[in-house]
Parts: C-alpha cells; structure tokens; sequence
C-alpha cells in the first residue's frame, strides 16, 4: 500500500520531467534526467534529484536554472493536482549516477589486470 507523500512523489516526477521537455525555456538547463522524488510525509516538500550530462560549471548551471524554474513548476502543479498545499520544490544533484560509473570503471581496471601481477 502506497503511503500518499509516494503518490505525490510519483505525480510531481511525471510532472517535472514532462516540463523539462516542453515547459522550460531556461537556456542554464542542460541535458537533465530526474532520478527520483521524495515528497515530506505533511507534503509540503518535494526533493527532486537530477542528474545531468557536462561539467562542474554545466552542472551548477543547470541547478541555478532549476531552481529559477521552481515558481513556475509549483504554478504547474497547482494547476494540475486537486491539493490544499501544493509542495515546494527543492532541487537536489544526484549523485549516485557518477558513483555509479566510477565504480564500474575500478571493477574494469581490476578485472582487465592479467592474473598473477600482484
């Protein structure tokens, strides 16, 4: 059984991604892909973890045009849900993604080793 905050979670998800496509315009975003939402259990606080493809500079870019864009997503989802308090959005880098890939990359350096080169 779904807690109510996941559904909330689940619909701001579907919600920003779909935005990030066709509603923002703020050229400071780059190439984003939203990993997950955690919604606060009173709703009042959406965490939407990002990753995105580029640089540190590219990076903090894309962040600074998110949260430009925050007052407008609030705006799209009060539009959209039938809610009292429509959640505030925080945007968070995601970095599980570039942990990810380190990770993958040591088991390739470890494994590409000839045997017996200890």
């Amino acid at each position: 059984m779904f807690k109510r905050s996941e559904k909330v979670g689940e619909a701001v998800h579907e919600l920003v991604s779909e935005l990030l496509v066709k509603g923002l315009k703020d050229p400071r975003i780059g190439f984003v892909t939203i990993t997950g939402v955690k919604v606060t259990d009173d709703l009042h606080l959406a965490k939407v973890y990002f990753t995105v493809i580029g640089s540190d500079e590219e990076k903090k870019a894309t962040r600074a045009g998110l949260n430009s864009s925050r007052g407008f997503i609030r705006k799209e989802m009060g539009k959209k849900f039938r809610m009292k308090y429509v959640p505030d959005v925080e945007f968070i880098y995601d970095e599980s993604v570039e942990y990810g890939m380190r990770i993958e990359t040591i088991l390739k350096e470890i494994g590409s080793g000839e045997p017996g080169n200890d």
